[in-house]
């Protein structure tokens, strides 16, 4: 493949989580799952709980997530139950250990898609299971237009720390364009919202390259981002996984990549994002990862993020939700169908998993943690008994050398490119066997 065919947006994921890949969670490592539930944990590994609630108004176009858009009432209320009780079987686990969770992330789909009440029961049932007393933050992904200020109050009520807006831009004709539920005038009406409330942690996350993007409309999108003001900014650079209507629609018409009037190629996207990290820091934002920014990096904390990629436990329930437990990544069962039954026979709805070894989760938080952009090596010293310069001192000179990253005594750190670019270059740290064209 050339570097012009490399650098337009082709079908496929960019955008690394985990590791070893999702491609190679196979249904036969399930036994290894609850044998990792049925094991007490490691001392202080902290424990989070991460919910997906797969509802939503509309699906984007770009959309990858299991979600539905047809579920009535009674549905919604059949999966809340379902969720619950997942929940409380975990809790039974010898896994849990007596720990107290550590952080609760709220995911979708729309979470913010359920009512004030739908949400009060919910968020209730499962701190009556699982007490969120002790935890460091609650975070709540949002849709402006299912935002209504008695929700936001629910939600403050019960604990919610951190607050994010799935914005993505401020244009109306862009977000009908790539199937966007929401338009402007929800935006600032629920973050005006979200401020009277009182959170004091709110993110609003960007896309750079949607469909229809231009310089002028990014630029836009920018300003009035910083003319909000909130304590964190996330900006994505757009992907095509396999399975979006976007990628499948330019399957059926045989192209393999989109064409520069559909989505912008990657330097043009790249482009968007430096211009967009620097005015924020302009305006007073300091970097915290690849794709955040943060008002204050000694207030505003994302527990949920930094928990994982230092390899904390995580319970990851709902429908094809994935988890962390003992060394071992599990992912549920993909159908609703699957999912409730499993749950209403008093039965884990375990659906794929993969057991890691010592060198897999050093690989893993050390290629989660570059993204940061400065990787403490005393760190892994210290964890792992493993210098990672030395370890891998072959990929990190041959990073060096073109520009991505710096070495230092004590740290690697991402230089402005390497921030811009860094998950096309981490898989030169997988080991062999786990290197393939489909991360998923």
């Amino acid at each position: 493949m050339t570097v012009s065919e490399q650098e337009k947006t082709g079908l496929g994921n960019y955008f690394i989580a985990n590791y070893p890949p999702f491609s190679y969670w196979k249904p036969s490592f399930v036994p290894d799952a609850l044998t990792a539930l049925n094991t007490p944990p490691q001392p202080g590994t902290p424990l989070g709980l991460y919910l997906h609630i797969p509802f939503c108004r509309k699906r984007c176009k770009f959309c990858y997530f299991r979600v539905y858009t047809d579920k009535n009432a009674r549905d919604v209320e059949t999966y809340l139950g379902a969720i619950t009780k997942e929940i409380e079987l975990l809790s039974q686990m010898p896994c849990m250990g007596g720990r107290h969770l550590d952080y609760v992330y709220f995911g979708g789909g729309t979470p913010s898609y359920l009512s004030a009440s739908q949400l009060q029961s919910l968020m209730e049932r499962v701190q009556a299971i699982l007490p969120w007393d002790q935890t460091r933050e609650v975070a709540f992904e949002c849709e402006p237009g299912t935002l209504q200020l008695h929700k936001l109050e629910t939600l403050k009520k019960l604990g919610v720390t951190r607050l994010s807006l799935g914005i993505e831009n401020f244009d109306d004709h862009i977000l009908e364009t790539n199937g966007r539920a929401h338009l402007s005038a929800e935006i600032y009406r629920a973050f005006g919202w979200a401020r009277e409330v009182g959170f004091d942690q709110i993110n609003i996350d960007l896309i750079s390259g949607m469909v229809g993007e231009t310089w002028d409309n990014w630029r836009s999108c920018v300003r009035k981002t910083i003319e909000l003001a909130p304590e964190s900014v996330t900006v994505y650079q757009m992907e095509l996984p396999y399975n979006t209507r976007i990628s499948k629609e330019l399957t059926v018409l045989g192209q393999e990549s989109a064409p520069q009037e559909l989505i912008a190629d990657w330097p043009t996207k790249r482009a968007w994002v430096a211009y967009a990290f620097a005015e924020f820091q302009k305006a007073g934002y300091d970097i915290s990862s690849a794709y955040t920014v943060v008002k204050d990096k000694s207030k505003t904390q994302f527990i949920y993020r930094d928990a994982l990629w230092r390899g904390a436990d995580m319970f990851g329930t709902g429908v094809a939700s994935f988890g962390h437990v003992n060394g071992v990544h599990i992912q549920n069962v993909d159908t609703w169908e699957q999912y409730v039954e499993k749950l209403n026979n008093n039965e884990l709805p375990l659906g794929r998993a993969f057991p890691t070894n010592d060198r897999q989760r050093l690989i893993r938080e050390m290629i989660l943690q570059l993204k940061t952009g400065r990787l403490d090596t005393q760190y892994f010293q210290q964890k792992f008994h493993v210098d990672v310069t030395r370890e891998f001192a072959e990929k990190y000179k041959q990073l060096e050398s073109e520009g991505w990253l710096h070495v230092k005594p004590a740290a690697i750190e991402l230089t402005t490119d390497g921030y811009l670019q860094i998950d096309r270059h981490l898989p030169v740290f997988f080991d062999s066997e786990h290197r393939s064209d489909r991360y998923t």
